[in-house]
């Protein structure tokens, strides 16, 4: 399972920036093209000669929540299906339904949630940091 990981973050960013690089190719009869569903400039970026990238799914069942939290580099959230909604401290709530994504930005405490009763939220993660930095940083409130 591991080595299937470490392939699918080669795989994913390689075939991605071939769609992008060649763009002829992407729109020929019968291809596949990328929809850009986000793009975003962001700070707080590391600045290491390597980063790794990472792919997570997460299902959030009906009042699903994650724990209170940090992340040390940004975080997108791609929502494939219901609606995730992100708190972070001293803003007002961010929700994203299916098709939508969002960036959650490093060094800011947050929640996210499944605040459907009914409904499963299903999303997907990219996570690009140094090698071996944790996904999250749990903060404990005073």
């Amino acid at each position: 399972m591991k080595d299937a990981m470490r392939r699918m973050t080669l795989v994913v960013p390689v075939l991605a920036a071939t769609a992008l690089a060649h763009p002829a190719a992407a729109q020929q009869p019968g291809t596949a093209r990328p929809q850009q569903v986000l793009a975003q400039v962001v700070s707080g970026m590391p600045t290491s000669a390597q980063q790794e990238v990472r792919v997570l799914t997460a299902v959030f069942e009906p009042g699903d929540r994650t724990v209170f939290h940090t992340h040390r580099s940004p975080v997108t959230v791609y929502v494939l299906e219901g609606a995730f909604t992100l708190e972070i401290e001293g803003r007002e709530p961010v929700t994203v339904r299916a098709g939508e994504a969002m960036v959650e930005p490093p060094n800011a405490r947050m929640t996210g949630f499944n605040r459907s009763a009914t409904e499963r939220t299903r999303v997907v993660i990219f996570y690009v940091s140094e090698p071996g930095t944790p996904f999250l940083d749990p903060v404990t409130t005073p």
